[in-house]
C-alpha cells in the first residue's frame, strides 16, 4: 500500500518520487509506503499554509470549530480502521488502539468547545479617555512534530488547539508511524476543511524536519519528543525565535513510602510501567521504594509483573512490541548497562521464546532489582518496559534522587500522610505529580515538563492559550 502526502488538499508524491518503508513492529515487515519529501515539497507546504492562514484565521472560531467538529466525526466514524493502523503500524494491542482513538476525539472536542471561551483582557487605563485592550492572536503558521508512540492522539491534540485559535499546521509524523497521519488527513479533507489549514509530509528528519523548522514562515512549533529532539528543534529555531512549546522525555520515579497502600501502589507501579510497552512520556520509570517494605513491594510487583504477557497485538489483551528496532537495542543496552553496574534480572530481560516472536521488536516485560540510584536505568528514560527497583531510606532521599535528575516530566508518590504529599507539591521539582494514584491524563489537565523535560505545554485552557500570543493596545478616544 502507498499512502501519500498531503499538502493544500491534495495527495503528492515526493518531488524525485523517492518512498520510504513502513514496517509492522510485531514482525518486521514492510507492509505500506510513504513519500520520502524533499526541501522543495516542504516549500509548497509552507506557501499553501502561508496562504490560508489569514482567512482562516478571520473566520469566527465558532465556525472553525464546525470543521473540528467534523474532523472527530470522521474518526469515529473510521474507527475500526484506524484502530487497525494503530496496531499494525506502532504495536499497541486492539484495547490501547481503541483508548487512543477515543483520546484524539476528545482532543479534538475540547478543542472545538474553548472556541467560545477564547478570550482578551480589557484593563483600567492611568489617563482619562484611553483604554487598554490585550488581544490574543494567532502565530500563523504552526509546526507540529508528533513521536511515533501516540501517532494519532498527538495530531489531534496539536491540531485541535491550533486550528480553534486560527493557526494553520503542518504536520511531520514520525518516519515510523506516517499511514496514521495520511488517513487522517484523508479525514480533514472530507470534512471540508479550506486547503492549506492542514498539510502533512512524510520523510526524514533532514529533508523535511530540518527545513521546516529553520523555516522564518513556520512561527510557532509544537514537538512531542526526546530530550534531545528538543534541544536540536530549539536550536534550529532559534535564529527566527520562533515560538516553541516542547513536551520531551523525563525518567518518571515512582516513589513508595512505608505508609502506602502497597498492593493498590503495586497495581499502578505494573499499569504505568508496562502500558504501551512502556513508551509512554509519563510512565513509570523506576520505582524509589522505602526499605522498611522494599521486600513486601518487590515481591508482589513480581507477582503482579508475571501476569503481562506479551503476544499479537492484533489478537493480544497484553503488551506488544517496541515500535522501532533502535528503540530496541537502546533498551536492551540499557538492561546489560544496569547489570554491569550491578542489578540483578529478576524477570524477563530478553526477547521471549516461540516462533512468534523470532521477528519483530520484541522483549519481556522486565525486573530489575538491586538497582543503584546511579545506574544507567535509572538515570535514563528508558522508554520500554524495563522496571528498576532502588531501596531508599525514607522520603527525603527518595525526593533528593528525584529532584537531582536534570528532568522532569512527571514523578509519582505513594503515602498517607498529608505533610509528606503536600511537601512534595511544593518540592518535587517535576511538571505532574501522582498522588497516590496511577497513569493518567484529562484533556482539561495540563501536560507540561520542568527542567530539561521542555517549555510550554499541552491540554486544557493552558495548553489551548500556548497557541495564541498577545497584543496589547493603547487606544485614545
Amino acid at each position: 500500500m502507498f499512502y501519500k502526502s498531503f499538502i493544500h488538499n491534495e495527495w503528492v508524491e515526493a518531488s524525485d518520487g523517492a518512498r520510504m518503508p513502513v514496517h509492522n513492529p510485531a514482525t518486521g515487515e514492510q507492509w505500506a509506503e510513504v513519500p520520502a519529501c524533499t526541501p522543495d515539497d516542504v516549500e509548497r507546504a509552507l506557501t499553501s499554509s502561508q496562504e490560508a492562514q489569514r482567512s482562516w484565521q478571520f473566520l469566527p472560531a465558532v465556525e472553525r470549530a464546525q470543521h473540528i467538529y467534523a474532523i472527530a466525526a470522521g474518526i469515529e466514524k473510521e474507527r475500526d480502521l484506524f484502530e487497525e493502523l494503530l496496531v499494525k503500524e506502532q504495536g499497541k494491542p486492539r484495547a490501547e488502539a481503541a483508548g487512543e482513538v477515543t483520546d484524539t476525539i476528545r482532543y479534538l472536542t475540547y478543542s472545538a468547545e474553548a472556541a467560545r471561551r477564547l478570550r482578551g483582557d480589557i484593563l483600567p487605563a492611568d489617563n482619562p479617555r484611553e483604554q487598554l485592550f490585550i488581544y490574543k492572536v494567532p502565530y500563523g503558521v504552526t509546526l507540529g512534530l508528533c513521536a511515533y508512540n501516540y501517532p494519532l492522539a498527538l495530531i489531534g491534540r496539536k491540531a485541535g488547539p491550533a486550528l480553534v485559535t486560527g493557526n494553520t499546521m503542518i504536520i511531520k509524523p514520525h518516519e515510523s508511524t506516517p499511514v496514521t497521519a495520511s488517513e487522517f488527513c484523508r479525514i480533514v479533507k472530507e470534512a471540508g476543511v479550506p486547503a492549506g489549514v492542514i498539510n502533512m509530509l512524510t520523510g526524514t528528519g533532514a529533508d523535511v524536519g530540518a527545513p521546516l523548522t529553520e523555516s522564518p514562515i513556520v512561527r510557532m512549533i509544537t514537538l512531542t519528543g526526546s530530550i534531545r529532539a528538543g534541544q536540536m528543534v530549539a536550536e534550529a529555531s532559534a535564529k527566527n525565535m520562533t515560538a516553541l512549546s516542547l513536551e520531551l522525555g523525563g525518567s518518571a520515579p515512582f516513589i513508595v513510602l512505608k505508609d502506602a497502600d502497597v498492593d493498590a501502589a503495586v497495581e499502578a507501579a505494573v499499569v504505568a510501567r508496562f502500558a504501551n510497552a512502556g513508551q509512554v512520556c509519563i510512565c513509570n520509570e523506576s520505582v524509589l521504594v522505602e526499605d522498611a517494605i522494599a521486600d513486601e513491594f518487590t515481591e508482589k510487583l513480581l507477582k503482579r509483573a508475571a501476569e503481562v504477557h506479551v503476544g499479537d497485538p492484533a489478537t493480544n489483551g497484553g503488551m506488544g512490541p517496541i515500535t522501532t528496532p533502535g528503540a530496541l537495542e537502546r533498551i536492551e543496552k540499557i538492561v546489560a548497562d544496569t547489570v554491569a553496574q550491578g542489578a540483578t534480572v529478576a524477570m524477563g530481560g530478553k526477547r521471549p521464546q516461540g516462533e512468534a516472536f523470532k521477528s519483530g521488536n520484541w522483549i519481556e516485560p522486565t525486573v530489575l532489582t538491586n538497582a543503584k540510584a546511579d545506574s544507567t536505568a535509572v538515570r535514563e528514560e528508558i522508554f520500554g518496559p524495563v522496571l528498576p527497583i532502588v531501596r531508599v531510606a525514607d522520603y527525603e532521599e527518595a525526593l533528593s534522587i528525584a529532584n537531582a535528575r536534570p528532568d522532569g516530566l512527571s514523578a509519582y508518590l505513594w503515602t498517607k500522610d498529608p505533610s509528606i504529599y503536600m511537601d512534595a507539591i511544593q518540592r518535587l521539582e517535576t511538571g505532574t505529580i501522582f498522588l497516590n494514584s496511577g497513569i493518567v491524563g484529562y484533556v482539561q489537565g495540563y501536560h507540561n515538563g520542568h527542567k530539561l523535560s521542555g517549555v510550554g505545554g499541552e491540554d486544557g485552557l493552558h495548553g489551548i492559550e500556548g497557541y495564541l500570543q498577545k497584543r496589547t493596545v493603547y487606544q485614545k478616544f
